[in-house]
């Protein structure tokens, strides 16, 4: 259990840093991979109590990074 959690942590700072190194976002890098973390989190916690999730704990921590990186800047954007 807990080496799954630390791969998902590793995981879900690879997704933060690859997409603000090719530009999907624009958070800025430690931010992006903080966001990204935390969904990781979230998604492992739930999978964990739920059982909610995708079989695999590396899928889930990619759909949980990406997604969280949609939803979290997003979410506190300005509208111009």
């Amino acid at each position: 259990m807990f080496p799954m959690l630390i791969g998902t942590v590793v995981i879900a700072g690879i997704v933060g840093y690859a997409c603000e190194k090719t530009g999907f976002t624009r958070n800025g890098y430690l931010q992006s991979i903080i966001i990204c973390v935390g969904g990781a989190f979230l998604a492992y916690f739930v999978k964990l109590m739920f059982g909610i999730g995708f079989r695999l704990p590396g899928l889930n921590a990619i759909a949980a990074s990406l997604g969280a990186l949609i939803i979290v800047p997003t979410h506190w954007r300005k509208k111009r």
